[in-house]
């Protein structure tokens, strides 16, 4: 969809939120494509499609162009105009680490733009256990969903290390994506990505091993929230092993195993929730993913 067509939509009366669903539906239809072609092409690599999404790790910003954000938060995506329009918004707010911004459950519709820090952003399952669902960092937004359908918190959000945030009332959001089109673009387009990768991570997780999903999150983490020391790449993520456990789809006491084997051979180092990467190619080549390029 184009920006013209997302104002045209917009004047009609098509709220931003039916514009997302639509965004997210299509990256649901594509999955849904990508699994029935995997399914059915034997020699072929399952997952030559999937290395696409890998980002690259780029450093915390300030206020500034959309280079000066990590590759795919909302704030990147925004032209100068609609990011400074966007800061003045909101409250601002800075925090310690440990501290929940968003509690899955509650009855709440503001939404969180994270400015500087990092966030997890986590679930409860039946069993008692809490699933990890994602991590999010500076020029994020989150707890959109809620802000424009009015349902409950799906998941809880709690910083990771101390983190300055601005917090934006909904009626004020849809006020600035009603002035700001080719923003509910870019925001149907996260929405959408975000969906995607889930989907795609699904999928990858169906075709390795334990040893594998484990040593391809650790790389993505280290990418993406790790920070570059003499030792190694240190990913200071406050992270459980039954966290860690759910987002590589494993029992605990498999990813505990594998991650007994990865230090056992000089890729990494695991301290009180936090991981050392010592041997980033090593660990690449244990996950079968391409190596970093420059």
């Amino acid at each position: 969809m184009t920006t013209h067509l997302i104002e045209a939509l917009l004047d009609a009366g098509i709220s931003p939120i039916a514009l997302i669903l639509v965004a997210a539906l299509g990256a649901l239809t594509e999955s849904l494509h990508l699994v029935r072609s995997l399914r059915g092409a034997p020699g072929r690599s399952r997952f030559a499609t999937v290395k696409n999404w890998r980002r690259a790790h780029v450093p915390m910003p300030r206020h500034g162009s959309r280079g000066d954000w990590p590759y795919g938060t909302f704030l990147q995506r925004l032209t100068p105009s609609a990011r400074t329009a966007l800061f003045d918004l909101g409250v601002r707010r800075q925090v310690d680490a440990g501290q929940i911004v968003i509690h899955e459950g509650y009855r709440e519709s503001h939404l969180v733009l994270l400015e500087e820090g990092l966030t997890k952003v986590t679930a409860n399952l039946p069993d008692g256990r809490t699933a990890l669902l994602a991590l999010r960092v500076g020029g994020d937004l989150v707890g959109e969903m809620s802000a424009l359908n009015g349902e409950p918190r799906s998941a809880t959000v709690t910083t990771c290390r101390p983190t300055r945030y601005s917090v934006i009332r909904p009626d004020r959001f849809k006020l600035f994506l009603r002035n700001h089109p080719d923003a509910a673009l870019e925001l149907a387009a996260m929405v959408s990505d975000r969906l995607r990768w889930s989907n795609r991570r699904r999928i990858d997780f169906t075709g390795y091993g334990v040893r594998e999903r484990v040593a391809r999150v650790i790389a993505e983490m280290c990418r993406t929230h790790g920070r570059q020391q003499r030792d190694g790449v240190v990913i200071d993520v406050r992270l459980t092993q039954p966290e860690l456990a759910t987002i590589c789809g494993a029992a605990e006491t498999s990813v505990h195993k594998a991650l007994r084997e990865l230090r056992s051979e000089g890729l990494v180092e695991t301290d009180y929730r936090r991981i050392t990467v010592r041997d980033l190619p090593g660990l690449q080549k244990t996950g079968k993913l391409e190596p970093d390029v420059g």
